[in-house]
């Protein structure tokens, strides 16, 4: 989709949160949608030979979940599922070659322990996490309470934000060099050919699935779409 950074992603997922379809789908499981918690694109660390190309990813076993990993096989990876208490383990082992992540996750599980190289620009995508709570719980607040909730979440949203960028980004960087991890970067022109056989067909097929379910799927792709190429 070409979501830039946490902030864009923060205003594109409020958007989508508060359009009255996801809120009317919601509503299935008297749910709704508080916050997002933004994480970065994910992106790879690996070991063995950094793949320098597209062409570089066939047969390449990665752990990769989800729209991830069906992403990254449409260049010929081979994504795999597994906890990420178990990510660590496959890498030293050899079950995979490489792992998808954010930042954050490959520090916190050790990946760059192993690694030997990142992919600085790939972008396959990222999870979206939101923070959910009960609409009838929400309703039976008092109006202080439920003012003081939901006005919490700007101020949350800027502290999270916050941090990431200043303390989890800050110590990326850092912590890559001290272990000689080569850092991988595409052209444009690679990247361009990722997004045409990753991003349209998988677009096309969430906007056919969904609208099966009844959303107005190409509207609320055009809402995100729109507001990436503002």
């Amino acid at each position: 989709l070409g979501v830039s950074s946490l902030e864009q992603e923060r205003e594109i997922s409020m958007a989508v949160y508060q359009h009255p379809a996801v809120v009317k789908d919601l509503g299935r499981w008297s749910a709704t949608l508080l916050m997002p918690s933004p994480l970065p694109q994910y992106n790879l660390v690996g070991v063995g030979d950094a793949p320098k190309t597209l062409a570089d990813y066939k047969g390449l076993t990665v752990r990769a979940t989800g729209g991830i990993g069906a992403a990254l096989a449409t260049i010929g990876a081979v994504p795999t599922s597994m906890s990420a208490t178990e990510v660590r383990q496959a890498l030293d082992s050899g079950v995979v070659k490489a792992v998808a992540f954010a930042p954050h996750a490959h520090m916190a599980f050790g990946t760059i322990e192993s690694g030997k190289w990142w992919t600085t620009n790939l972008n396959p995508g990222t999870v979206n996490c939101p923070v959910v709570v009960n609409t009838d719980a929400l309703e039976s607040l008092s109006d202080d309470e439920r003012a003081a909730l939901l006005g919490s979440v700007d101020e949350a949203l800027d502290y999270y934000i916050d941090s990431y960028n200043s303390k989890t980004m800050a110590a990326w960087g850092p912590a890559l060099d001290e272990r000689g991890i080569e850092r991988v970067t595409y052209t444009d022109e690679e990247l361009a050919a990722f997004k045409e056989a990753a991003a349209a067909p998988a677009a096309a097929a969430w906007i056919e699935a969904n609208n099966a379910r009844g959303l107005p799927a190409q509207e609320l792709y055009d809402l995100v779409t729109g507001m990436i190429a503002k």
